[in-house]
């Protein structure tokens, strides 16, 4: 008999927005200053992206002028790299630990230097902006490089490019070894308009490119367009042909990479509950949308899975004593209490009684579920003593997955609370579309496929997290890590699960050849990203030793992370900036933390 999925808890509360007076610039358009470059190229190698934007203005004036810059990249994304080059001289912004960048970057501050953080926080992009002063008639080129790992969701891979109103011309080459399944072009320059501008270039199933190269008049005639030209969203979706259930193997320079996503494998019953925040901060649009939510996802139930409804203001109110099967009767039944969920003005409740109330519900006894907010919480409000009972009366038996609305929630909490579970925390933004958020992600983990994995690698070391709680349809475990046996001839893999041998694959090292030469470093930097990112999520008692290995990792590749800085170097008498990596915690335009 299939053993039933472990619960997937979905805490659902929201705490408003904290106010910002930002607002985005555009470029005004001036005939002294032309842009007459803006390229983004974009290269895609086995999933692993660097994208390259180069901006070239010239100043056509007979005095000095300021120019700025300001792109926008994708949030898992790590600037990598900067320069600046004016009147022949190239400045190249440096990584440094946060602390010397900060340092560096108040010591401009202390000369009087209009020094600035140069970086903010928002749905899906992250700001980066600088700006450098122009002699008469001169130039001045910008170019940023930043990388990320394409993470497969709802079985698709998506390369977001933001484009600005600059004359952009894009260009996107993908290289897939297994070959690619599907290509397409979405987002809101995708349109009609605009599609004479877009090209799609099929060199042969494993090699792919997209252009888009919009003239100026086609700029100033879209739906996204103004007079300074279009502004929006390119998005490049695409999946790979998976030829083996064991997955897609691959290794240069003594560096690995896995990709596995079977998909012959039946679905696993899960058991689900749903705690709603019904207090006052719920009111109005809130509390409907995620009314409309809920009533969709009960929908998409199945009849062997089981559920359960929990609502929480001052006090807890559960649906059912217990979990219940997914019959059309109990969901109809469901669902007509969802309708009835209104939000009430009491306090949140917040207590540890809630952990222990609910712990021994489900199955199994297979339930834990807690939060906390700032609405002047009664009982238990010790962050790391929630964290803690949570941690103790899971067990690391089933994962946790928190969600919260708004930034003026600690963020911070909920993502420590639900990586120390094996889940995820995903922030759901105060928009129109508040509800189909609540729903997309909840259709990521609604098919469990596997449990328990377990990945081994033979002659191999410093390999990133090979042990997974749950592997959903439409997603991908990947694990990169480092070849330390020079002898093998072959390199092994092997997939456990719950103890039996599910997949095993044994390659020829002498078949690792199908690299391109240009891009024979890119699964070491993958490896270092992935290793990076991980290290980041990691809150443990070995934190301090954590910290070192990430940030030694981020000064080696460059990388601009929550633990380095890129000083953005200028020249002299210019102003010092500082880029840094906004946390989920800073509002999304970059102002202080909401706290």
């Amino acid at each position: 008999t299939m053993d039933r999925f472990p619960v997937r808890l979905i805490l659902l509360c929201f705490i408003s927005f904290c106010a910002s007076s930002y607002a985005t610039k555009r470029v005004s358009s001036n005939i002294y200053v032309d842009i007459y470059s803006f390229h983004i190229n974009s290269t895609v190698t086995s999933r692993y992206a660097i994208t390259v934007i180069t901006s070239r203005v010239a100043n056509r004036l007979n005095s000095s002028k300021e120019i700025h810059f300001q792109v926008k990249i994708p949030k898992n994304a790590f600037i990598s790299k900067f320069k600046l080059t004016t009147e022949g001289k190239t400045y190249d912004g440096v990584v440094k630990q946060k602390e010397e960048a900060q340092q560096q970057y108040s010591q401009a501050v202390s000369r009087g230097e209009s020094a600035g953080m140069v970086s903010s926080v928002g749905r899906t992009l992250e700001d980066f902006k600088t700006s450098v002063t122009v002699a008469a008639f001169s130039k001045v080129t910008f170019e940023l490089t930043y990388e990320e790992l394409l993470k497969r969701r709802l079985g698709k891979y998506q390369l977001l490019i933001n484009a600005q109103p600059m004359q952009p011309v894009i260009d996107v080459y993908i290289q897939e070894s297994p070959g690619i399944s599907f290509l397409k072009v979405e987002g809101e320059l995708a349109t009609h308009e605009l599609g004479s501008a877009q090209t799609t270039t099929i060199f042969d199933k494993e090699h792919m490119m997209v252009n888009f190269y919009p003239t100026r008049e086609q700029q100033t005639m879209c739906k996204r367009c103004s007079e300074n030209g279009l502004s929006g969203d390119l998005l490049i979706i695409y999946d790979v042909i998976r030829p083996k259930p064991s997955g897609e193997l691959q290794a240069s320079n003594g560096y690995f990479v896995h990709y596995f996503a079977p998909t012959d494998i039946q679905r696993i019953p899960k058991n689900v509950v749903f705690v709603i925040d019904k207090s006052g901060s719920m009111r109005g649009q809130k509390i409907i949308q995620t009314r409309l939510a809920m009533l969709k996802i009960l929908g998409d139930l199945t009849g062997d899975d089981y559920f359960g409804l929990i609502t929480f203001d001052s006090q807890v109110q559960d649906w059912k004593p217990e979990l219940l099967q997914a019959t059309e009767r109990n969901l109809d039944e469901a669902k007509t209490f969802v309708n009835m969920i209104k939000a009430r003005g009491g306090k949140m409740y917040q207590n540890s009684a809630l952990l222990q109330r609910q712990c021994f519900w489900a199955p199994n006894k297979a339930l834990c579920i807690f939060n906390i907010s700032k609405n002047s919480p009664t009982g238990e409000t010790n962050p790391e003593s929630i964290q803690a009972s949570v941690k103790s009366a899971i067990q690391g038996k089933f994962p946790l997955y928190c969600l919260g609305f708004g930034f003026d929630v600690s963020f911070n909490f909920l993502e420590k609370m639900a990586l120390e579970n094996n889940g995820v925390a995903r922030r759901i933004y105060e928009d129109s579309d508040a509800d189909l958020q609540l729903q997309g992600f909840f259709e990521e983990i609604a098919t469990p496929l596997l449990t328990d994995v377990q990945m081994n690698y033979v002659g191999a070391e410093n390999v990133t997290q090979a042990s997974f709680t749950q592997y959903y349809n439409g997603s991908e475990i990947v694990v990169a890590g480092q070849i330390t046996d020079n002898s093998l001839e072959t390199f092994q893999t092997e997939v456990i699960k719950h103890n039996n041998v599910t997949y095993q694959d044994s390659v020829s090292i002498i078949d690792f050849t199908d690299v391109l030469p240009e891009d024979e470093n890119f699964i070491q930097r993958l490896w270092a990203y992935l290793t990076v990112k991980q290290l980041l999520d990691r809150h443990d008692h070995e934190k301090e030793m954590v910290r070192k290995k990430a940030l030694y990792l981020s000064l080696k590749y460059k990388f601009v992370t929550p633990l380095t800085s890129m000083v953005v170097t200028k020249p002299q008498e210019e102003q010092t900036q500082v880029a840094h990596k906004p946390s989920e915690e800073e509002s999304k335009h970059g102002e202080s933390p909401c706290f």
